[in-house]
């Protein structure tokens, strides 16, 4: 692992302005005036927020800082295919907790607004990922992104790395 403090930093200020705006501040605003619900239904939803903050954050700062030398943002990509830790099992495993953190909200605050914005989410990561993001790794890895490509899945995990 080589700790490259600046794709650490670049990596600290790109959380707190892209998912810091698309899963705390937009939620937070379409929340309105709702109050969060109580009990289990809280506990649970705020589970769901606290394993989608740790997908992203270890996806984000051990696989792309740490491993590749990177960060999430498209101006500044990792240096190494990362194929290690969540992205064994998933090839998007930061759109997926960022997903989490807003559906967990969405159901903390029982907001259809919140909902739906995270399937608006979810649609607009999808097709960054198939029309930029796709054929960008393909260019820069080349066979190594192909045969990654053909044995890990997209969205839906696999139970077996």
């Amino acid at each position: 692992m080589r700790a490259d403090v600046s794709a650490v930093a670049k990596t600290v200020v790109f959380t707190v302005f892209v998912p810091g705006t698309v899963a705390a501040y937009v939620p937070w605003r379409l929340r309105q005036d709702a109050v969060p619900v109580t009990g289990a239904e809280e506990w649970a939803a705020i589970t769901v927020i606290v394993i989608g903050i740790a997908i992203y954050l270890h996806t984000a700062f051990w696989g792309f800082a740490l491993i590749g030398g990177g960060t999430p943002a498209p101006i500044a990509p990792t240096k190494v295919l990362v194929v290690k830790g969540l992205h064994r099992f998933v090839r998007n495993p930061m759109y997926i907790g960022v997903a989490l953190v807003i559906g967990g909200q969405a159901w903390l605050f029982h907001s259809l607004h919140i909902a739906i914005y995270m399937v608006g989410m979810l649609l607009t990561a999808h097709l960054f990922v198939i029309f930029y993001e796709e054929p960008t790794l393909r260019k820069q890895f080349g066979q190594e992104y192909d045969r990654y490509r053909a044995s890990v899945p997209r969205w839906i995990p696999k139970v077996r790395p």
